[in-house]
């Protein structure tokens, strides 16, 4: 986790699971990470969209030029990524596994932003596989975000995370290197920037 507001609510998101797999969406506080809401959302799993925005920052709304609520979670992802979208939201609560992806935003006009993407499982009413808590951070915020909306994202890279040895709040890749993704003649391999 590069950015700092990631790693605040991974380290919430440890605090309130206590052990388990898991915290329920009732344990959550919004006045507890009142700074970070901008960048926070919460999905819904199931239905015929899949995964539904039920609550959106107003970073990540401004930052789309857009309200997310009750919009499908794919819907600002390009096409071609929803594929590999869907498995990674799956993924996640179907393992209750956190994950944290590299994405690009991209604007008609040519500018991007780099963001990074937090996912964090939850329990509602006692079922895993039915909300799911996320923050979309921005590295850098540019001067032109919230007048120039981001037309789409691409999703970029993907780590699951660990608990490490059980210290609460320290996270870690997991054991197995992420897939690379091939886009055309070109071969996209996770990592850092050179």
């Amino acid at each position: 986790m590069k950015h700092s507001a990631t790693r605040a609510v991974y380290a919430y998101w440890d605090r309130l699971r206590d052990g388990r797999a898991a915290p329920e969406r009732s344990d959550l506080d919004p006045g507890a990470i009142r700074t970070l809401l901008g960048d926070v959302f919460l999905l819904e799993i199931g239905g015929k969209d899949r995964h539904v925005v039920r609550l959106a920052g107003t970073r990540i709304c401004t930052l789309l030029g857009r309200e997310l609520k009750d919009r499908p979670f794919a819907e600002p992802f390009a096409a071609t990524d929803w594929p590999d979208l869907y498995a990674l939201v799956d993924g996640v609560t179907e393992t209750s596994t956190p994950a944290v992806a590299s994405i690009a935003g991209e604007t008609y006009d040519g500018r991007s932003i780099d963001l990074e993407m937090l996912l964090l499982p939850l329990r509602h009413r006692g079922r895993t596989q039915v909300r799911l808590l996320g923050s979309l951070v921005a590295g850098d915020w540019p001067y032109w975000a919230g007048q120039v909306p981001v037309a789409r994202f691409r999703l970029l890279t993907v780590r699951h995370l660990r608990a490490d040895d059980g210290r609460p709040g320290v996270a870690s890749l997991a054991d197995t290197p992420p897939t690379p993704r091939i886009q055309g003649p070109l071969r996209l391999l996770p990592g850092g920037r050179a």
